[in-house]
């Protein structure tokens, strides 16, 4: 058997590198089956018309329309075109995949669709020249003046436009050869490297450039995330025209079904959120959230949040209730708040539906056996349907034990990986059901008809559910209910840290962190309790943009959108983190005066708070030197200094100190700031302060990837930064914060951005350091 398959994969190996495959790439291809069976019937049916020596430009229109077309009868039809020599470009091949994927129902005009992918058409050298010729003439001035800095680009794509089907190669030939005729050759100006234009200042962070899908490509334009996700700007189909998407497979009743979904829908756009609630949300589910509920807001749709609560050995209330708190937090309202356990009634139906089509089986294969890539296929596969609809219901009445039997859908999904689970027992109780379930269905199984039932016109996931694209088609086609159309896109991962659940439960055990919202861990809950504004993370998600990579950031990144927002959001106030007295022995006043502190100094109308001042104040320790250094700028002796916005610069009289040296205490002299010569700097400082806590983050973990074996042999755990929070018990913080509550946020002048934690009491604030005021060179 195994020498059989061998002989197999070698002929199939031997027939996709004869067509120009590299042999990585033909490999690559065996591991998806259904890709690899489509390909080998295409191949074999153009070598019938060809011969057994197929070039590689037709082995690559071979290769596209086998990747991009799923339906047998369909590949056919267009490889006929391509062993006949009718199709012979890529853009004549783009052109029939968008005409059938335009022409659902059969059959197919041959007449029609031979006009609109070109076939017959011939685009003589002469016409080609001409036209290079006309476009070279439109931009002769630019190219005189940039000569081999003009992006040539340009040229190819306008020819191209004036001749729809002309060979590519040609026409980049052609403009070479006109380009070489005008300019002559290249000088040594020419080979210098065009300098680059300065960068701009940012501005908002929504109008970064971001990566944009387009066709499957990513480009680069400057837009609003909701630009990015409005109308025509991803290219997504639809709502009814699912059948236009590369990969949809279109049945006899797909038009009947597509017509009664616009009823339900009236062509409205539906997305959904559908998370697990068997954890707390983390970044990259930020970017899920903005990515679901911000193309539908984007598009004039709605957006459900479903959760996905199918595993209840894992599920606790409280993960429900933090997943929404998180989503309206975020800015986000769901349309509606659904669950997989909604729908149990109607999956267990059509669990037996698919019994009774012969598409599903009981299997009792351990899960052990079925693991992996190439697991043993099942002997039970081809058992009657009677007895399987029999088995299913004693799985439903309890009478097999966990892992004793599970029902198993016949398909064979993208990744090659066969009969995918579709329900397997468990004997725990739901938190909604109770104990009227000892059967549970499976993700695969679950979401594409949550999704039909639902009708949600596109269900958007992560880049790993790719591999499932062609189970979510063939389940709800073997039902003949609704389907939606899958779009994957690359979810958003951050360095120096870890988003596991496993993992962070880890942590958690360890003492590493206290729980799921310490501020030094990514989820969603601990940015909120550090401080960092729901808009920062949107706009964090807007930077990144919709990509189809994956896109693995820097923190840094993250906390520069904070400071944006912080910077608008947060009003100013002064704290001191390591006190030292000052006594000012000519204090003006017998007692405190009130000083005015605008809460935004940049501008003036958002409104003062008044801290008072007073013959005693504190400084930082740090801002005093006895002997001030070279480029030194703080108070010294000899060195005066301005007290922010007192309207006093004070100097040193006299320095006291304790029995071991240490400076306790400064006496100094004030005098007003527009009769002194103006110091060298202004700190800030408190009088009659309230005493707080304040907790001051750094990376929990030492390396960019705690994760990577290659990087940390040791694992996660023996890459913590030992560093990464350090607690400063009585700083000193003026009164105009006096009545803050948990999660307001403030930047101590000169310190960083700081918000009120949770654990603060009537008789003691505590702060959580957001951010620095300015990035740390040594973290970029």
């Amino acid at each position: 058997m195994a020498a059989m398959a061998a002989a197999e994969e070698a002929e199939a190996l031997e027939l996709f590198t004869g067509i120009g495959l590299s042999e990585a790439k033909a490999r690559e291809t065996l591991r998806n089956a259904a890709l690899s069976a489509q390909l080998r019937r295409a191949v074999l049916q153009a070598r019938t018309a060809l011969g057994p020596g197929l070039d590689k430009g037709t082995g690559a229109l071979l290769y596209n329309a086998a990747a991009r077309l799923r339906d047998p009868e369909r590949l056919a039809f267009v490889v006929g075109y391509i062993g006949r020599r009718e199709i012979r470009t890529d853009q004549q091949l783009g052109a029939a995949l968008q005409y059938i994927r335009s022409h659902p129902l059969e059959p197919l005009e041959p007449a029609d669709f031979e006009r609109a992918c070109g076939v017959g058409v011939r685009v003589s050298p002469e016409q080609i020249e001409e036209a290079v010729e006309a476009v070279v003439s439109r931009h002769r001035e630019q190219l005189l003046a940039e000569r081999y800095h003009f992006n040539t680009g340009l040229l190819m794509a306008e020819a191209r436009s004036r001749l729809q089907w002309a060979d590519g190669k040609s026409i980049k030939n052609e403009v070479d050869l006109q380009v070489l005729h005008l300019l002559g050759p290249k000088t040594e100006a020419d080979l210098e490297k065009k300098p680059k234009a300065a960068k701009a200042r940012p501005g908002t962070v929504e109008k970064q450039k971001a990566p944009v899908v387009e066709n499957g490509e990513v480009g680069t334009e400057t837009k609003s995330l909701l630009e990015q996700l409005r109308g025509e700007a991803l290219k997504f189909h639809k709502p009814g025209e699912n059948y236009k998407t590369e990969g949809y497979v279109v049945t006899p009743n797909t038009m009947a079904l597509l017509k009664q979904h616009l009823a339900v829908t009236g062509g409205q756009v539906r997305t959904r959120f559908p998370p697990e609630p068997n954890g707390i949300l983390h970044i990259g589910h930020a970017k899920a959230i903005n990515f679901n509920f911000g193309y539908a807001k984007a598009n004039g749709g709605i957006c459900f949040l479903r959760y996905d609560d199918t595993n209840p050995e894992k599920e606790e209330e409280k993960y429900f209730t933090a997943i929404r708190e998180m989503v309206e937090w975020l800015g986000y309202q769901p349309h509606a708040v659904t669950h997989a356990s909604d729908y149990f009634d109607q999956l267990y139906a059509w669990a037996l539906e698919l019994i009774r089509r012969g598409q599903a089986y009981v299997c009792h294969q351990k899960v052990e056996e079925i693991k992996g890539h190439n697991p043993p296929p099942s002997p039970w596969r081809d058992r009657p349907v009677e007895e399987s609809l029999v088995l299913f219901e004693d799985m439903r009445k309890g009478k097999f034990g966990e892992g004793e039997a599970t029902l198993r859908m016949k398909l064979v999904m993208e990744d090659g990986k066969m009969d995918p689970v579709a329900y397997r027992v468990k004997f725990t109780p739901h938190h909604r059901t109770g104990d009227k379930w000892c059967i549970y269905p499976t993700y695969d199984y679950t979401h594409c008809l949550c999704d039909s039932i639902e009708h949600i016109t596109h269900s958007l996931c992560t880049k790993e559910f790719q591999a499932r694209r062609s189970s979510y088609f063939w389940l709800c086609n073997a039902l003949d209910v609704y389907c939606p159309v899958q779009w994957e896109y690359g979810r958003l991962n951050l360095l120096y840290t870890v988003v596991s659940k496993r993992k962070i439960i880890r942590l958690v055990e360890t003492g590493a962190v206290r729980d799921w919202d310490d501020p030094r861990l990514f989820t969603l809950t601990a940015l909120r309790r550090r401080g960092f504004p729901p808009e920062a993370i949107n706009n964090f998600c807007a930077r990144v943009g919709v990509t189809v990579a994956q896109a693995t950031m820097e923190p840094h990144l993250l906390e520069a959108c904070v400071r944006d927002v912080l910077n608008e959001q947060a009003p100013r106030a002064m704290a001191v983190l390591e006190p030292l007295k000052v006594t000012i022995t000519n204090f003006p006043a017998p007692q405190a005066i009130d000083v005015l502190v605008p809460n935004f100094p940049a501008d003036e109308s958002r409104g003062f708070h008044k801290v008072p001042f007073q013959s005693v104040v504190y400084i930082e320790e740090t801002d005093f030197k006895e002997e001030a250094d070279r480029g030194y700028k703080r108070l010294a002796l000899g060195q005066p200094v301005g007290l922010r916005h007192s309207g006093y610069v004070i100097a040193v009289q006299n320095v006291i100190k304790d029995a071991h040296g240490r400076v306790t205490e400064l006496e100094v002299t004030c005098t007003k700031s527009d009769v002194a010569e103006k110091p060298k700097a202004f700190i800030h400082w408190v009088s009659e302060p309230r005493v707080c806590e304040v907790r001051l983050y750094e990376r929990l973990f030492l390396h960019k990837n705690p994760e990577d074996p290659s990087e940390v042999p040791g694992g996660f755990l023996s890459d913590l930064n030992p560093d990464s929070l350090r607690v400063v018990d009585n700083a000193l913080v003026d009164s105009s914060v006096l009545g803050a509550q948990p999660f307001d946020k403030f930047q101590f002048e000169r310190l960083g951005y700081f918000s009120v934690d949770p654990d603060s009491t009537d008789s003691k604030l505590v702060f959580n350091r957001t951010v620095t005021l300015k990035e740390d060179p040594g973290k970029a």
